[in-house]
């Protein structure tokens, strides 16, 4: 699915992450996912724990992604409940996000969950690999 999450994002040249490296790394994969009756994985949400010195320590939600014929049936927002309980059970000041500025059906449901979303900064990339 994260092969298919990329392909919706139009960037399906940015995956170059494979099973190896996750399964070498899964000390630092957080997530959730949600199954339908045929334990099928439709949809998922990954995050990470972070420090930002203006608000300390926060939670960082990498992916939330539901399947297409699965949208719009509350399963994102069932996950990303699960990801804000957990954020505050762990004591997080803050949950953080992105969301690609061309994606006004995401940009709304975030928003209507209370988000705020801004233009402010840009993402920095360095590769290291």
């Amino acid at each position: 699915m994260f092969h298919e999450f990329a392909e919706f994002e139009k960037l399906p040249d940015k995956m170059v992450n494979s099973v190896e490296q996750m399964e070498a790394e899964s000390d630092f994969i957080n997530g959730f996912v949600v199954l339908n009756e045929t334990k099928t994985i439709i949809g998922y949400v990954t995050y990470f724990f972070a420090y930002y010195t203006w608000i300390g320590k926060s939670m960082y939600m990498d992916d939330l992604y539901v399947k297409r014929d699965f949208r719009g049936s509350g399963i994102g927002t069932k996950l990303i409940k699960k990801v804000i309980e957990k954020a505050k059970s762990d004591k997080c000041n803050k949950l953080r996000w992105q969301v690609s500025e061309w994606n006004q059906p995401a940009i709304d449901f975030y928003k209507n969950l209370g988000a705020t979303v801004d233009s402010v900064e840009s993402n920095c990339d360095l590769s290291l690999s």
